[in-house]
């Protein structure tokens, strides 16, 4: 499949979801049996893929898209919400069918537990027994991307920042900002004063590591940001990763999410298959496609899949 073609589908789908942010999007006839979908009868309809609205799960989603579209599968793509607590209920619901999420971080949504484990093994297996029995996880990428907290070189000589727990002394004289579940997320604001004892002067509402945090750091307007480990841009303006040096942040290995009643063998071997292929370093190079060099999801997504001869086999 050509890019132009995928970029259609994209913009098609982008229009369309407008109109169907609370709804399923229905199945239509002529669709081939491979597809999936989420009709009452179960398959025959398009597969409808979502993703959370930053950089690399658009990117995940767009990759994921171009596979099924590959093996013949008709998929709808879905405007990316602003979080988790929007874009998986709707999983739940059925109104998409297929979504790029992190072990850990889903694990402890799906529980409302605390998480620390870094056995990507152990959280599979949590999920698989703790969804639904019509939702499935596929098999985890290697490929892992950790929430974080960075800050500038100057913050970071100022105060001698390496790791977390180097926060917790002078986090009274600092603005934190991040997405506004960070209030409530236990890897967030909770996770930070009962593991390290960080109470920040001020959280700032922002985003996930896009370009509301990114710049509020380069202007100094929060001192601390929430990003994420695979953030191309981070390395690109030479801010600084604070070491995780206690347990708090579990393995977020990137994993596929699939309706059952939207699944087929085709389309986990396809998933699967790609998968395989993610590792962090791969992801950190994508999202620094997009980030630093402004190009577009779809293209990097598209060149990725088939620089890795995962298109038209």
């Amino acid at each position: 499949m050509s890019m132009s073609s995928i970029r259609t589908r994209r913009v098609v789908a982008a229009f369309a979801a407008l109109a169907l942010l609370s709804a399923g999007c229905a199945a239509e006839d002529g669709t081939l049996d491979t597809g999936g979908g989420s009709s009452d009868e179960g398959g025959g309809g398009p597969v409808t893929v979502g993703s959370v609205n930053f950089t690399e799960n658009i990117i995940l989603a767009e990759m994921y898209s171009a596979i099924l579209e590959d093996i013949g599968v008709e998929v709808e793509t879905r405007q990316p919400g602003a979080s988790r607590e929007i874009i998986f209920p709707a999983v739940e619901q059925g109104e998409i069918d297929l979504v790029p999420e992190y072990t850990g971080a889903l694990t402890a949504f799906v529980t409302e537990d605390e998480v620390t484990t870094t056995s990507t093994e152990e959280l599979v297996q949590t999920l698989s027994d703790e969804l639904e029995p019509d939702i499935q996880v596929l098999e985890p990428a290697p490929a892992q991307d950790q929430d974080g907290l960075v800050v500038t070189p100057e913050t970071a000589e100022q105060y001698n920042l390496e790791t977390v727990s180097d926060l917790a002394p002078v986090a009274d004289e600092l603005i934190a900002g991040g997405p506004p579940e960070e209030k409530t997320r236990n890897v967030g604001l909770p996770g930070l004063k009962d593991v390290y004892g960080i109470e920040f002067a001020e959280f700032k509402s922002l985003d996930a590591g896009g370009p509301l945090t990114i710049e509020a750091l380069e202007s100094g307007a929060i001192d601390v940001g929430r990003a994420f480990t695979t953030q191309g841009i981070i390395g690109d303006k030479g801010w600084v990763f604070l070491e995780e040096d206690k347990p708090l942040i579990p393995a977020e290995n990137i994993i596929p999410v699939i309706r059952a009643d939207a699944s087929t063998p085709e389309i986990e071997k396809a998933l699967d298959d790609l998968s395989a292929k993610l590792t962090t370093e791969a992801l950190t190079k994508l999202n620094a496609l997009v980030d630093v060099d402004k190009e577009d999801p779809v293209d990097v997504a598209t060149q990725f899949l088939e620089d890795e001869g995962l298109l038209g086999n």
